[in-house]
């Protein structure tokens, strides 16, 4: 029988991870199949509760259900349960466990982006859903000693803070108000700064205005697609020290996924290569019709989760 492997989230038409995922299944030769799944909060119940067939594999969760999804599981390893969020689903048996790959894939990133100088200390996270949850730990974890969340709902930040209270009691973590003058004086104190809302996904759109960026920081976009958002591009032309863009938190997390799945190490160049055509054919965007799903969608994804891509 044909195993299922779904990406439950909304909207997903974005997506890469079918391609990279199927591409991988196949070389490995296993019979199954991975599909987008577009899943409104109502509908998520009962579509998680559908995983526990013998027919699934199981399953990857993307905005803006990560930290929606926790209570659904049965059992929340180490990862999930330290950020709240879970990306990743597995069956054992009838009983779901629910993973969290994007914690290491973040460090992988983050220590990319960084390469071979000193890890900084200091870091401004834009949005507070699951994406910046792994962020927000992931900093932790590398000892950072001074992290600021912004959210444009304060109350989300805020809970995101309250939430690693104790694992960053040795630190500064706090959450503001966005405001673009507080966003201002924050990114002048900080060497990082992650987006991790949907701002900018499918579209030209930036969370904050070109002129709040200051020269020499380091700039990580969780969004790939476009492959080079508006943020990065300001980035850039402020003279950021290094700018980064999804696709390798994006490369990382699936890997692991697809390890959790099959049991069997993934083909990692093979997905790479798989990522960057489909971010190639999108020559910069993509079709009409995806850019007003995304614009439409993403924009309600960010204004009530703060959730990345």
């Amino acid at each position: 029988m044909t195993k299922r492997l779904v990406l439950i989230g909304h909207p997903v038409a974005h997506s890469l991870s079918a391609a990279m995922q199927q591409a991988a299944l196949d070389a490995a030769g296993i019979d199954a199949r991975y599909e987008l799944l577009d899943v409104t909060a109502p509908e998520l119940a009962d579509v998680v509760e559908g995983l526990r067939g013998e027919d699934y594999l199981g399953a990857n969760v993307t905005i803006p259900h990560k930290e929606r999804v926790v209570p659904m599981v049965d059992r929340l390893t180490d990862d999930a349960q330290s950020t709240g969020a879970v990306n990743t689903i597995t069956r054992e048996g009838r009983r779901l466990v629910g993973h969290n790959t994007d914690v290491p894939a973040f460090k992988v990133a983050l220590d990319e982006i960084v390469g071979r100088q000193k890890m900084p200390r200091t870091a401004v996270v834009l949005g507070a859903g699951g994406g910046a949850r792994a962020v927000v730990h992931g900093l932790i974890t590398a000892g950072f000693l001074r992290v600021i969340v912004f959210n444009r709902h304060l109350h989300r930040a805020e809970g995101l803070v309250r939430f690693f209270g104790r694992s960053a009691a040795h630190m500064e973590l706090k959450a503001m108000p966005w405001h673009e003058s507080i966003i201002e004086v924050e990114l002048s104190k900080a060497k990082v700064l992650v987006n991790a809302s949907s701002v900018g996904l499918g579209n030209d759109l930036s969370p904050i205005p070109a002129e709040l960026i200051p020269p020499d920081l380091m700039v990580m976009d969780l969004v790939y697609r476009p492959r080079l958002t508006r943020l990065l591009a300001d980035a850039a032309a402020a003279g950021s020290a290094a700018t980064m863009n999804g696709e390798v938190m994006l490369l990382h997390q699936g890997a692991a996924a697809f390890e959790l799945w099959t049991g069997q190490a993934a083909p990692l160049d093979l997905m790479r290569a798989q990522l960057e055509a489909g971010l190639a054919a999108d020559a910069g965007g993509l079709d009409e019709a995806a850019v007003g799903e995304l614009d439409e969608s993403a924009a309600a994804a960010s204004a009530t989760t703060g959730d990345s891509a």
